[in-house]
């Protein structure tokens, strides 16, 4: 697989690429040598990966291509719209979610029913706490620095809000009224308004091109995780490891797509192509959108960062939504 290895190492590393789970126990800096292998999997794998061990180089034909082993999947009493086997890293990123799709309120998922700007601003609260509330939970997540935990947060929180917006079938002919009522609250040059109007647009697009893929919930945790764990935020103490999680993650929803739509070979494609376009919806937009009412000036960032280390616990300031 890239280097010359023993066959314990290599029989491990075979293992372990195909989606298993691995935690350190320690501080993810464990002694990895011939005597102390076997003490460690989740070190063990990152030095696998470090000496060049290469995960394409796995060749998939040698996979069993039958029934999943006990330890690889995970038999889960969710239906989720007939599948019945999820992988265990799917499994865990689904039961991350801190409320059902459904409890984001329930008007959200009655197109004919009016929701009023102060309703459509509180469930983009409860949007953007499920997502950081989502991200504490997951495998993995918990273990980074917490200062690479905010920076992940900082740079993702409105791809996230996008795919959760998408999720839950936001009403987002809303929009131009929220719009509205902020530029009446402060107003802007003709210009700037033009442009505020167009950046609204690329947003109900977005939301629009992922419902019509008819995204179903282990694959919208999917693609959430690969967004997460994104390379690209500044200072990450080891940018390495989250690139290899969001291989993971990418990983996961290839197998998971190709077993349960495999009448839709270009389904994988599409939904990766649809996380590029996320970064062109304006992170300030939505929260001068959804948030100015609720937050006044407080960055979003702060929020999230508050979020992060307050938990459950955390409470919105200048409003008394409950997030739980």
């Amino acid at each position: 697989y890239g280097q010359f290895t023993c066959q314990g190492c290599k029989s491990f590393f075979n293992r372990s690429v195909r989606d298993l789970t691995y935690t350190c126990r320690a501080n993810r800096n464990c002694p990895i040598d011939q005597h102390h292998r076997n003490q460690c999997q989740y070190c063990r794998l990152k030095k696998c990966l470090k000496v060049g061990m290469r995960r394409e180089a796995v060749q998939r034909g040698r996979m069993p291509p039958t029934q999943p082993n006990p330890g690889q999947y995970a038999l889960t009493n969710d239906p989720l719209n007939g599948h019945c086997y999820l992988s265990g890293y799917i499994s865990l990123l689904l039961r991350a979610e801190p409320y059902p799709t459904s409890r984001y309120g329930s008007q959200c998922m009655q197109p004919n029913n009016i929701m009023g700007i102060e309703n459509i601003c509180e469930l983009a609260a409860r949007l953007l706490f499920s997502a950081v509330e989502w991200a504490r939970n997951i495998p993995f997540f918990p273990d980074l620095q917490i200062t690479d935990q905010v920076s992940l947060l900082r740079l993702t929180w409105s791809e996230l809000f996008v795919l959760n917006a998408a999720q839950c079938s936001m009403p987002l002919h809303v929009a131009p009224l929220l719009a509205a009522a902020g530029l009446h609250a402060s107003p802007m040059s003709a210009d700037r308004v033009v442009a505020f109007m167009d950046h609204i647009r690329i947003f109900q697009e977005q939301v629009e091109k992922l419902k019509a893929l008819h995204v179903d919930s282990a694959e919208y945790s999917c693609l959430k995780a690969i967004v997460l764990f994104t390379s690209d935020a500044c200072g990450l103490s080891d940018a390495a490891h989250i690139e290899s999680l969001q291989e993971k993650s990418q990983c996961a929803l290839e197998e998971y797509v190709r077993s349960q739509y495999p009448n839709q070979p270009s389904r994988f494609g599409k939904l990766l192509l649809r996380l590029p376009s996320l970064r062109t919806v304006s992170s300030s937009v939505i929260e001068q959108l959804f948030f100015v009412r609720l937050v006044g000036k407080t960055p979003i960032e702060t929020l999230i960062r508050d979020m992060l280390l307050s938990g459950s616990s955390f409470n919105w300031p200048y409003m008394s939504i409950q997030c739980s």
